[in-house]
C-alpha cells in the first residue's frame, strides 16, 4: 500500500530561507505570515492530507464517483466526511480576502498546502481546487452584489464552485461554443447547451455548486469576442440567500476516465437554465482566463504533486528491495543481494526525480510569492513587473511541470520493476492520475504556443528581457563565490542557448509562423530548465552559507548542493539539444503531404 510523507522540512527551506517570506512583512497579508504561523500551516496542513486524505486515494481511485438516475452524484466513501474535516479547519481559507471570510495569508501557504493535498489525493483536492479558481474570477470580475451573495460561503467552503468551457465540438477554439444565453425580463438570462469534462460538475459535497458558464447572447459575434461569462449556482437562492429551488442545470453522465475517480467529471445540460452576466457582455473570455490562469497554476502543481508522491514510495522500495549486486562489489556483505538503490540506473531515476521535485517546488511558491506581488507589492512598478513574471511562467509552470511530473512518476514506476505494473502496488495510479495535468486547463501544446506566440511579445517583451535579466545577475553574482561558480557558469550558458533561441524565433518566426509552432514544445522545455536552474541556484546559495556558517542541519544542506550539481551536470545540458531543434524549423515537420501519414498496405 502506496504511503504518502508531506515535505514539510523542504517546504519550510523553501518559504523561510529561499524566498525569505518574512522580508515582506511590510506588505498587507504578510504580518500574519510569521514563522510561527508558517511553521504550524506547513505540519498541521501536512498532517492532515498525510492521516485524512491520503487513506482515501486507493479507495476513491477504485469506487469512484457514482451518477444515480435523477442526476444526482455521490463521491467515493470517506470523500463528503473528510470535506467536512477540511472545511471546519478552515483549510481552503488560507489565502482568501479577509472580507468574505478568509484568513487574508500570502498565497505562499496556499500553494504549499494545494502540493500536500494533491500529492496525498489528487482527485479530492480539485473539488476545493476548482472552487478557488471560480473564487477568483468572480473576485476580479463580479459585481459587488454578486461577491457578497457568493464568495462568503465558496470561501467558507458551503459552497463550490465550477468552470464550464468545453462543449462537445470545442475544446481550445472556444469560439465555437454553442451555449446561447437569452436575456430574461428580471434581468437574468436563459442558459441553454451542453457542456463536457467539467470537472466537479456534480456531487454531494456541498449544498451548492455554483458553476461559471461561457455562453452566447443574442447577436453575439461568431467568435472567441462574443463569448460572455454568467454565474449559474445548482440552487437558486430565496430571499435569504439559501439555496431554495433546483436550477436547470442536470448531469445527464460522468466520464469514465484513466484516472482521477474520485473527481466526478460530468457532461452538463443547461435547459433554459437561469443565470446572470459576471462582468461586461462579449467579455467572458477575459474573465474566465483569470479562473483558467489560476487553475493552471494549480495543474502544475499537481505534476509536482505525483512526482513527489511517487519519487517517495519508489525510494522505500529501492531501499528495502534486494536485486544483484553494486557494481563496485558487494554492498552488504551479510545478504545474497544488494539493495536496488546501490545501481547507478536506479539512481538515475531517483536523482532526475528528486532533482526535479525540489526545484519544481521552489518554482510553485516563487511563482505564489508573485501572485502576492502582483497584488500587494509595495509600488505599482513592483506589481507590474511581479503581473508579468507570473504571466510569462505560468505556462512553464503548468506545461514543463506536469510534462516532466509524468515522466517523473512512470520511472518512479519503473523502480518498482514488474511490481510496478501491478495494481496493489499503487504506482499505476500515480501514473493514471498524472496524465491528465498535461491535457487539461489547455493541453501542454497549448501552453507552449500561449509561451511563444503570446507571452514573449507581450509588452514588447519586456516579461522575457526582465527574466534574462534576473537570471544574468544571479549567475553573474554567484560566479563570485568559488563554491558555486561551476553551477553558475552552466546556467549561464543554458541562459545563452534560450537568449540565442529566442532571437533566432523573433528573426524566422514571422516569415513563416510553423517555424514558431515547430519549435514552442521546445522551447517550453528550454525556458523550464532555465527556471529550474535559477530555483537551483538560489537553493544553492543558501545551503552554501548555512554550511558556510557551521548549521547544524548538515546532512540536509548537503543533500541540496549534490543535488544541485547533479541538476547541473544532467539536466542543464539539454538546453543546446533543444535550441538546435528550434532551429531546425519546421519544414520537415510540416512537408509531407497528408495522405503520406497514411500506413501503407
Amino acid at each position: 500500500m502506496p504511503t504518502y510523507t508531506a515535505p514539510a522540512r523542504d517546504a519550510r527551506f523553501i518559504i523561510n530561507e529561499v524566498l525569505d517570506l518574512a522580508s515582506h512583512g511590510n506588505l498587507p497579508g504578510f504580518e500574519s505570515a510569521t514563522s510561527d504561523i508558517i511553521d504550524t500551516v506547513i505540519s498541521e496542513g501536512g498532517r492532515f492530507c498525510a492521516e485524512v486524505l491520503a487513506p482515501l486515494n486507493r479507495s476513491g481511485d477504485e469506487e469512484g464517483c457514482v451518477r444515480h438516475a435523477d442526476g444526482s452524484v455521490t463521491t467515493p466513501a470517506g470523500f463528503k466526511d473528510a470535506y467536512r474535516q477540511f472545511t471546519e479547519a478552515g483549510w481552503g481559507t488560507l489565502s482568501q480576502p479577509e472580507e468574505f471570510g478568509g484568513q487574508g495569508m500570502p498565497h505562499v501557504l496556499g500553494f504549499a498546502l494545494e502540493e500536500f493535498i494533491s500529492s496525498a489525493n489528487q482527485a479530492f483536492g480539485m473539488y476545493p481546487g476548482l472552487t478557488n479558481g471560480a473564487v477568483s474570477a468572480l473576485l476580479a470580475k463580479g459585481s459587488p452584489e454578486q461577491q457578497a451573495m457568493y464568495l462568503p460561503k465558496m470561501i467558507s467552503g458551503e459552497w463550490s464552485g465550477t468552470m464550464n468551457l468545453t462543449e462537445p465540438q470545442c475544446g481550445t477554439d472556444l469560439g465555437l461554443i454553442r451555449t446561447k444565453a437569452e436575456p430574461q425580463a428580471d434581468g437574468s438570462y436563459a442558459i441553454t447547451g451542453t457542456k463536457i469534462f467539467i470537472s466537479a460538475g456534480e456531487h454531494d459535497l456541498t449544498e451548492n455548486i455554483i458553476h461559471l458558464v461561457l455562453a452566447k447572447l443574442p447577436g453575439a459575434p461568431d467568435s472567441t469576442k462574443g463569448i460572455s461569462l454568467f454565474v449559474v449556482p445548482k440552487f437558486l437562492l430565496d430571499e435569504n440567500g439559501n439555496p431554495g429551488e433546483r436550477n436547470a442545470v442536470v448531469c445527464g453522465s460522468i466520464e469514465e476516465k484513466m484516472g482521477i475517480h474520485g473527481n466526478s467529471t460530468c457532461l452538463l445540460n443547461y435547459d433554459g437554465a437561469k443565470g446572470w452576466l459576471v462582468g461586461e457582455e462579449n467579455k467572458g473570455l477575459a474573465a474566465m482566463f483569470i479562473m483558467m490562469n489560476a487553475a493552471r497554476l494549480g495543474v502544475g502543481i499537481q505534476g509536482l504533486s505525483q512526482a513527489e508522491v511517487a519519487y517517495q514510495n519508489a525510494v522505500a522500495y529501492a531501499k528495502d528491495r534486494r536485486q544483484g549486486r553494486a557494481l563496485t562489489g558487494p554492498a552488504d556483505t551479510s545478504a545474497k543481494a544488494d539493495p536496488i538503490l546501490v545501481h547507478p540506473d536506479v539512481r538515475r531515476m531517483l536523482m532526475d526525480a528528486k532533482a526535479f521535485t525540489e526545484g519544481m517546488r521552489a518554482l510553485c511558491l516563487w511563482g505564489a510569492l508573485l501572485v502576492d506581488l502582483s497584488h500587494k507589492g509595495a509600488t505599482e512598478e513592483d506589481r507590474k513587473e511581479a503581473d508579468a513574471l507570473i504571466g510569462l511562467l505560468t505556462p512553464v509552470i503548468k506545461g514543463y511541470g506536469t510534462d516532466k511530473g509524468f515522466e517523473v512518476a512512470v520511472n518512479m514506476q519503473q523502480v518498482f520493476g514488474g511490481h510496478g505494473y501491478i495494481r496493489e502496488w499503487g504506482m499505476e495510479q500515480f501514473v493514471r492520475d498524472a496524465r491528465i495535468a498535461q491535457i487539461y486547463e489547455g493541453t501542454n501544446g497549448i501552453q507552449a504556443m500561449d509561451l511563444c506566440g503570446r507571452k514573449l511579445a507581450q509588452g514588447g517583451g519586456a516579461a522575457i528581457q526582465a527574466f534574462f535579466k534576473l537570471v544574468g545577475e544571479e549567475c553573474a553574482a554567484a560566479k563570485a563565490d568559488e563554491a558555486l561558480a561551476p553551477f553558475a557558469e552552466k546556467l549561464e550558458k543554458a541562459l545563452g542557448e534560450q537568449q540565442a533561441a529566442t532571437m533566432w524565433f523573433m528573426q524566422n518566426a514571422m516569415q513563416n509562423p510553423n517555424h514558431l509552432g515547430a519549435g514552442a514544445h521546445h522551447y517550453m522545455t528550454l525556458m523550464g530548465i532555465v527556471t529550474l536552474g535559477l530555483m537551483w541556484l538560489k537553493m544553492a546559495r543558501v545551503a552554501q552559507a548555512k554550511l558556510a556558517a557551521g548549521n547544524e542541519d548538515y546532512a540536509f544542506y548537503q543533500a541540496k548542493l549534490l543535488t544541485a550539481r547533479y541538476f547541473a551536470e544532467r539536466y542543464l545540458p539539454d538546453a543546446g539539444a533543444l535550441r538546435r531543434k528550434i532551429e531546425a524549423g519546421g519544414e520537415a515537420m510540416m512537408g509531407l503531404d497528408d495522405e503520406a501519414f497514411a500506413t501503407a498496405a
